[in-house]
């Protein structure tokens, strides 16, 4: 008797501890089961199997938070090498206990397994033992019969590895539950924000028939393909392929086509797992469905989806295909799971397949079987319609939007919340100026969709979607009835002042947008083109309006494309702050860095047919590991130009469903800034000709194959170059390439301006070029001697940053800072304000590095500046008040960014016409000569605005980025009144001034094009690019306070006469050139007509 009681206390120990060799989820934990907090949110339903006891009975062996603790403590066992209660000194007893022990449990266990086997076999789906190795099977069936044996509940969490090492995760919960699948789906490890991140690449999802458990299997990991021929089963899909083609098979959904030609099928099944051909066997009409899905979404970054009644599977139930492209299986499934629990769907079986896509990536393939909870659904309702569009937008929703419309408000419904935040976001960088605390990012969602005023945000919602619902747009008199009614709603019933801004604000917003993409069916974000009034702040000083905006709000990213011409293009830049406190700083400064750089673009855009434009993708990464940050930036990116070329493009798709209120084609150019890859360029410029944008190569700049990168070629640096030149001799009286100079830079050897400009100044001025600093991300380098040529050489090579900088090239008063410790990081952060040298190169370094905050800092005690000399190779590095101040206070010298790095951009123009004179292959033909040629014109215009840049200031005085700024407003403004003259030109007379374009161009591109360009450049197009020509033209040669001098309305119309007159004087200097006078004399008035000729004949001064 006292045995057998004590054989009972102890069965469920002995059976945890006999059960070990079955692995817990957490690779720590020895334990078979896992109590999972998840679990106390999921309601209980009857079991027919397993116990109805509720959670808090649940045994967890080990587990102090079962009301058992740990056994050993319960009981207060004494640490001894025998059980407590065993007579040690009764060997016999011990022996029968034993015995007797072994017994019980075996007879135990095999009672257990004898209904458990039974049960399962009934009540596990066909399609678990098709797809279920016998080995995972019978791993199954023993774990859940040592659970039902030892009376616990069925939280069951089994890893297991697969013998090419792939890794199998089995949950089995009781019950099946709606959200059950979505509860596991977010207990999975390997996220991808770590580092050891694994793929998720098969899923089987499994519920009984008795709806007492269920039963999901997760595998992580690739597995090696085997050959199509190699493939079992595949000949059964074949044999149906080939009934298609023929028309043999009928099937409303499946019809003859190339997709399904055996040559395409075959090098499709090479793409697909062993196991995935061999489960489509059973179905291959459903694999060849999704076929179909596979190959509308392969090559893009789009989603697909099909529904079709499940009539095998009983009344009410629906297969659910989806294929994602290039989203993260584990993202993908957890995104798809919850959208189905918001939409009162129950998924009973599910499977989930990774399908590669060659170069554009990879395809989830999701098979859901899915029903309805509690409410049927007619499949031809606006619920299906509306299921079927979010499955394809949820893969690019904000995490913000997400948790409104899934957790807060799901009768928002997914578009409806995705303007609220999108409207959020946009509101921030403008209300943040009024008060940065009380209209913080969080501040302004939380307030906007509080409880309170969620109806109104709701509503006003609505209106921008009524507005632009291309099937009934709202006409201009019910908008303003709608908008005035809001108006006084908010008004008398919000009655918390910031709320009530916030809400007027998101009406505005309405007012100001011209077009959205947002019932574009396959859109990856949203996208609205505004009028820029709408980013104006109330205590904004009055500044210059841009001339068009667009804002795009999508996973993870808000983006702003700024321009100040029709036609335009500028840099696209990523911004990834690091913390989240960093990233909401930049959220509201992101539009006013994206407006500053776009402006700064039109200032150095002077010589070029576009006008300044920018792009700023502010991108939430953190937390991210490296491979979680760069999935996430190339991703916002496709997501941002796609959504650009929404708004811009003229398909009939576009006119179905985009309402224009803007009414005036739009041409946007793009280029490469901040942390784009050649990988984006390359998709941007092949997506652009997919979505019918008319010169898709022009879209982008700096293509590998057919672009003029700008690393590689140098084209800012040598830009810098000539205006460094130039000054050091106007400024300081030094011929560089005969006197030694001093020069301290930041922007380490690897980057694109800091590395060319040191390979330029050892190229040009050998020794004489002395780098006593350079500084960058990584640290900080000086010697007063002169950093080693040879080593700054090494590191441009290799593309290496300061911090491998050899200390052995140091001279002994030389220093190697690292950012390793805070020495280090005050150092390299100072080094550009204590280190005295002539002159100072900024080539890298985030805007207003210097401010008006800080400026005192380049001052040395003694009043001078620690360089006279500054020559901007990055953008904005000084703000402008700043900059003033130094001239003012120093007597520093600064060759405004417009001026000083213009040559990229002129590079990025040249390289645009291009793209839409020549094909990929003729410009690669003849890009060696084209890129000499480009060089020497950037060269060129450098120096006539060097040089005129220098006259003026030694002429008329003022701070030298004032007169910078004044010639590129003089040339800007010039080339606005010409581009508005040309139109009232006859075509003969605009023709005639074509050659002022050909002569613009490199002469290898217009020698080998330019009989074609009116048939292949846009007229807008070629009219800015005479414009500009002849405007700049204008400027170098005669100077500001000319063109200042003239009435505005007259500018267009002298400018055209003063090149008749230019031309009449060309005439006579030919003439003079045959004539018979003295050399010297011929030469002398030759000079002087060069210099004022067209100017004096014109009689305007």
């Amino acid at each position: 008797y006292y045995i057998r009681t004590m054989l009972r206390r102890r069965l469920l120990t002995v059976a945890s501890l006999t059960s070990r060799r079955l692995v817990g989820l957490k690779p720590a934990t020895s334990s078979l089961f896992q109590h999972t907090q998840q679990h106390h949110a999921q309601p209980q339903q009857p079991h027919r199997f397993f116990s109805t006891g509720g959670r808090d009975e649940v045994i967890v062996p080990g587990s102090k938070s079962s009301r058992y603790g740990s056994l050993a403590e319960e009981l207060n066992m004494p640490p001894k090498s025998a059980a407590a209660w065993q007579a040690e000194d009764n060997t016999e007893v011990q022996r029968v206990t034993q015995k007797a022990m072994i017994y019980e449990l075996t007879q135990e266990q095999t009672r257990t397994i004898e209904n458990v086997v039974p049960w399962f076999l009934e009540n596990m789906p066909e399609s678990y033992f098709r797809q279920v190795p016998e080995k995972f099977r019978m791993d199954h069936i023993k774990a859940i019969s040592a659970v039902k044996d030892a009376n616990m509940d069925m939280f069951l969490n089994l890893k297991s590895h697969l013998p090419d090492g792939r890794q199998v995760l089995t949950f089995i919960r009781p019950g099946t539950q709606p959200g059950t699948l979505l509860h596991m789906v977010e207990e999975l490890p390997w996220k991808f924000n770590t580092d050891d991140y694994m793929p998720l690449t098969r899923l089987h999802v499994f519920s009984t028939k008795d709806e007492s458990m269920s039963l999901n299997m997760f595998i992580y990991g690739e597995r090696p393909q085997k050959h199509f021929t190699a493939k079992e089963g595949a000949s059964v899909i074949m044999g149906l392929t080939e009934q298609v083609q023929r028309g043999e098979h009928v099937d409303r959904g499946l019809s003859p086509s190339t997709i399904f030609e055996p040559a395409h099928m075959m090098e499709y099944l090479d793409r697909c797992t062993e196991n995935y051909i061999q489960t489509g066997t059973a179905d291959p009409r459903r694999f060849l469905r999704q076929r179909q899905l596979f190959a509308a979404v392969s090559g893009t970054e789009g989603t697909e989806v099909h529904i079709d009644p499940a009539e095998d599977e009983g009344y009410g139930h629906y297969w659910v295909d989806v294929a994602v492209c290039n989203s993260l299986p584990q993202v993908a499934l957890e995104h798809l799971c919850r959208l189905m629990f918001v939409h009162d769907f129950d998924v009973t079986r599910s499977r989930l397949d990774v399908i590669s896509d060659g170069d554009n990536g990879s395809v989830t393939i999701l098979r859901m079987l899915v029903a309805p909870v509690n409410h049927e659904v007619d499949p031809c309702d606006e619920s299906f319609e509306r299921l079927i569009g979010e499955l394809k937008r949820v893969k690019w929703l904000d995490p913000s939007t997400m948790h409104l419309v899934f957790e807060r408000y799901p009768h928002l419904g997914v578009t409806r919340g995705e303007v609220i935040t999108a409207f959020c976001s946009l509101m921030h960088p403008v209300m943040a100026k009024e008060n940065a605390v009380v209209f913080s990012k969080a501040n302004i969602l939380e307030t906007v969709t509080n409880e309170r005023f969620i109806q109104h945000a709701s509503a006003i919602a609505d209106l921008f979607l009524d507005r632009f619902n291309p099937n009934d747009p709202l006409s201009d008199d019910d908008y303003k009835a709608r908008c005035n009614a809001l108006s006084e709603v908010i008004e008398s019933d919000v009655e918390d002042s910031v709320a009530s801004e916030l809400l007027t604000k998101m009406i505005s917003i309405v007012d100001h947008t011209f077009k959205t993409n947002a019932y574009m069916p396959d859109r990856y974000s949203l996208a609205l083109r505004l009028d820029p009034q709408v980013m104006v702040a109330k205590t904004e000083e009055n500044r210059e309006l841009p001339y068009g905006i667009v804002f795009s709000h999508g996973r993870r990213f808000n983006a702003y494309q700024v321009r100040f011409r029709d036609i335009s293009r500028g840099g696209m830049r990523l911004v990834t702050p690091k913390s989240s406190e960093l990233y909401a700083l930049e959220s509201a400064r992101q539009y006013d860095e994206c407006y500053n750089l776009a402006f700064a673009q039109q200032l150095k855009n002077k010589d070029i047919p576009e006008g300044g434009s920018k792009a700023v993708c502010l991108i939430n990464t953190t937390g991210m590991s490296a491979a979680g940050q760069g999935f996430v930036m190339r991703k916002s990116v496709k997501a941002f130009t796609d959504s650009i070329l929404d708004l811009i493009v003229d398909t009939e798709e576009t006119r179905e469903k985009i309402v224009d209120r803007y009414g005036k084609k739009e041409v946007l150019y793009l280029g490469p800034d901040e942390q784009v890859i050649p990988q984006d360029i390359n998709w941007v410029i092949k997506r652009a000709g997919y979505r019918g944008y008319v010169t898709p190569a022009a879209f982008m700049s700096s293509k590998p194959r057919a672009g003029i990168n700008h690393k590689e070629f140098g084209v800012t640096s040598e830009g810098v170059n000539v205006y460094l030149d130039v000054a050091l001799q106007q400024v300081l009286g030094i011929d560089p390439r005969t006197q030694p100079f001093t020069i301290k830079i930041t922007g380490g050897p690897d980057g694109d301006v800091g590395g060319n400009e040191l390979k330029i100044l050892i190229r040009e001025y050998g020794k004489n070029a002395k780098v006593v600093g350079i500084a960058d991300a990584s640290g900080c380098a000086e010697d007063p001697s002169g950093l080693d040529h040879g080593e700054l050489s090494r590191l441009v090579e290799l593309g290496l940053s300061i911090d491998g900088f050899d200390k052995s090239k140091l001279s002994s008063e030389g220093v190697l800072h690292t950012v390793d410790t805070d020495d280090g990081v005050k150092a390299r952060n100072s080094m550009h304000n204590r280190l005295e040298a002539d002159a100072f190169v900024p080539c890298g370094g985030r805007p207003g590095t210097v401010d008006i905050h800080n400026y005192k800092h380049y001052i040395l005690p003694d009043g001078r500046p620690s360089s006279k000399l500054i020559v901007e190779g990055a953008n904005l590095f000084i703000t402008a008040d700043a900059r003033q101040k130094l001239f003012e206070e120093a007597g520093v010298v600064i060759v405004k960014d417009s001026s000083a790095n213009k040559g990229g951009v002129i590079t990025s123009s040249y390289e645009i016409c291009a793209a839409m004179l020549l094909s990929e292959d003729e410009f690669f033909d003849n890009k060696d000569a084209i890129v000499g040629e480009v060089l020497d014109k950037l060269r060129g215009l450098a120096e006539l605005e060097a040089k005129l840049l220098f006259r003026e200031f030694e002429n008329f005085g003022g701070s030298l980025p004032a007169v910078s700024q004044l010639i590129s407003n003089c040339i800007n403004v010039a080339t606005d009144a010409l581009s508005i003259a040309l139109d009232s030109l006859s075509a003969e007379d605009r023709e005639a001034l074509l050659p002022l374009f050909r002569a613009h161009l490199p002469k290898t591109l217009a020698d080998l094009s330019f009989d074609h360009v009116q048939e292949r450049v846009p007229d807008q197009y070629i009219k800015n690019a005479i414009s500009s020509c002849l405007a700049s033209k204008l400027v170098y040669k005669e100077g500001t306070k000319f063109i200042a001098a003239q009435p505005p309305e007259k500018l267009a119309e002298i400018a055209l006469k003063y090149l008749e007159k230019e031309k009449e004087i060309a005439v006579l200097m030919e003439s003079l050139e045959t004539s018979n006078l003295p050399e010297e004399e011929k030469t002398r008035i030759i000079s002087l007509l060069e210099a004022g000729g067209a100017r004096t004949a014109l009689q305007v001064f």
